[in-house]
């Protein structure tokens, strides 16, 4: 079947096809701005997989309803017209669901009797995802995502549920290169086509063809794939915590399931008095019983968990972007286009640094849901995780400076005072348990604040900044000098008595601003200095008694303050 579905009447095509286009790399004139595209319908395999979906949030209660009935012919019947009626709004979405790629804007009209008409302007478009759940894949369908800023900071979502996969693929394709057309965007040097050059230097070809052949889709670049997951990477889900507990997690989801049809069928009484009429004994046994085998499903959880979230996972530069796909029964690709990436994160915990581990995370301008789109390497090796940093970004070359040793004991102080405290308390109370309790874990907060000290730095290599904190958690940003908006410093009473700061990097991208947490303070406004000079230097002045020696102290109000200090 064709990637493009029942085309309906509409502008023609034929200068370039309705199999996509891309614009050129500046803003175009105004008779070069591609055309809008024809209407075109969802996938007639739509009609399947919607009131499969809607279905599923229904079966459950239709389930019970037909249990609790009986079997009784009215409510049997009701539960087929509920069934119908599904398959019916299925039929009608595909017959009212319209979509079309305009020159500037993308437009999405559904409903019969409520009708909705969405437009989304292409040039606020931030990105383009394609998903398929395993009912798609297995009718080779896929939804689109298309997310852009709406006004106010807000933001949209248009969704085609569902297009054939190639119409996924080509919806993803126009629509990034027609932002990129729309905000003027020139692309990367050697991503240009040797066609697209020597035409736009001769520039005698006439107007239609020159907007024909910029239209056309064919890849600005060769695809290269930086990284595919070996099957020796599901095995460091069992470094996770997160995955650790997908068991637990599992049975707590199990039991409000069955908590919720005994609910609903009236049964949730007679099964507490059951319960209560067993012996104590035997339910001890077999709550410890159901606890050891829960612990050891743990890492045959973890590893089931992860396979299924990041299975075939794999990073590819393709037309400008970065291309993560992941995913065994729901596949997921999610585009970064290069233009947006400021920089990256590295992530790990204290398991995943005793087996030199981490994961690689993109700071992104305009994406929504951080954690999971901006993924570029699930949890694995250190050093393969750098090479794909090598090939794919520009890696951080330089070296982290430590903070200065008061830094370590405001880390200890806040990892121990607050059980030391309780554990007085309780000791005082005549709480001797607890109180034991709760200083063993004060002591174990001396491990962690050395560790959290240890994890302090920042760095710049000349091209890019680094922050790293953090022990149960930590995170290491690496972020482009132009990346960065702004600087805050913050002190406590504390703070100021042993001169340090927080120093935070206002970028707009990623958590929008990262710390250097306890650095020294002259130091860190000289750090500032040395990367955003022009940025820093109206709020410093010189030391009195040496005025050509270079900034030696922040005013940090604003260049006026520094003036009059000067004066």
């Amino acid at each position: 079947m064709s990637a493009h579905e029942e085309p309906e009447p509409g502008p023609d095509t034929s200068a370039g096809g309705p199999e996509g286009r891309s614009g050129p790399e500046h803003a175009p004139a105004a008779d070069q701005v591609p055309a809008p595209e024809p209407v075109y319908r969802l996938s007639p395999r739509s009609m399947v997989t919607a009131p499969i979906k809607t279905l599923r949030g229904f079966i459950v209660p239709l389930g019970v309803a037909v249990v609790v009935g009986n079997f009784n012919p009215w409510v049997l019947g009701g539960a087929a017209a509920a069934v119908a009626a599904m398959i019916a709004t299925g039929f009608f979405t595909y017959l009212t669901f319209r979509y079309q790629v305009g020159a500037e804007r993308l437009e999405i009209r559904r409903g019969l009797i409520s009708r909705s008409h969405r437009t989304i302007p292409l040039e606020r478009v931030r990105g383009v995802d394609v998903t398929s759940n395993l009912l798609h894949r297995l009718l080779g369908l896929a939804v689109v995502k298309v997310e852009a800023a709406a006004g106010g900071g807000k933001e949209e979502e248009g969704t085609l549920d569902a297009v054939t996969v190639a119409e996924a693929e080509r919806l993803r394709s126009v629509l990034l290169h027609r932002r990129a057309v729309l905000r003027g965007e020139a692309a990367e040097p050697g991503q240009a086509t040797a066609a697209r050059d020597s035409s736009a230097a001769a520039g005698s070809a006439p107007a239609a063809a020159t907007a024909s052949t910029e239209r056309r889709p064919a890849p600005e670049e060769p695809e290269t794939v930086y990284f595919v997951m070996p099957p020796s990477w599901y095995l460091y889900a069992l470094l996770s915590l997160g995955y650790l507990v997908t068991p637990f997690a599992a049975l707590a989801a199990a039991m409000g399931l069955v908590g919720q049809v005994l609910s609903e069928a009236g049964a949730a009484r007679e099964a507490m008095g059951w319960l209560a009429g067993r012996e104590t004994t035997l339910v001890i046994w077999v709550g410890i019983a159901v606890l050891v085998v829960l612990l050891l499903l743990m890492p045959v959880f973890a590893v089931v968990s992860y396979s299924v979230a990041h299975w075939g996972f794999t990073l590819r530069r393709s037309d400008g972007s970065l291309i993560a796909e992941r995913g065994l029964f729901t596949r997921r690709s999610v585009t970064l286009e290069y233009r947006r990436i400021r920089g990256y994160e590295l992530l790990d915990s204290p398991l995943e640094r005793l087996r030199r581990a981490v994961r690689l995370r993109a700071v992104v301008t305009g994406l929504g849901d951080t954690a999971t789109r901006a993924m570029l390497l699930p949890t694995g090796a250190r050093e393969r995780v750098a090479q794909v940093v090598e090939r794919a970004l520009d890696p951080f070359r330089g070296t982290l400076a430590p903070h200065p040793r008061a830094a370590l004991g405001r880390r200890l102080f806040r990892a121990i005072a607050p059980f030391a405290a309780l554990a007085t308390v309780a000791w005082v109370s005549g709480l001797n348990v607890l109180a034991g309790a709760l200083a063993f874990v004060a002591l174990l907060g001396v491990p962690l604040g050395m560790d959290r000290y240890r994890s302090l730095g920042h760095g710049f290599d000349g091209r890019r900044v680094s922050v790293r904190s953090g022990s149960l958690r930590r995170e290491q940003a690496v972020v482009g000098r132009d990346a960065i908006i702004g600087w805050t410093w913050s002190q406590s009473l504390f703070q100021r008595r042993v001169g340090l700061a927080h120093l935070e990097l206002a970028v707009g991208a990623g958590n929008g601003a990262y710390t250097a947490i306890d650095a020294g303070f002259e130091e860190s406004v000289g750090f500032a200095g040395a990367v955003t000079p022009d940025m820093v230097r109206p709020f410093l002045v010189a030391a009195p008694d040496e005025p050509d020696s270079g900034p030696e102290r922040a005013r940090g109000e604003s260049a006026e303050d520094a003036e009059d200090g000067a004066d």
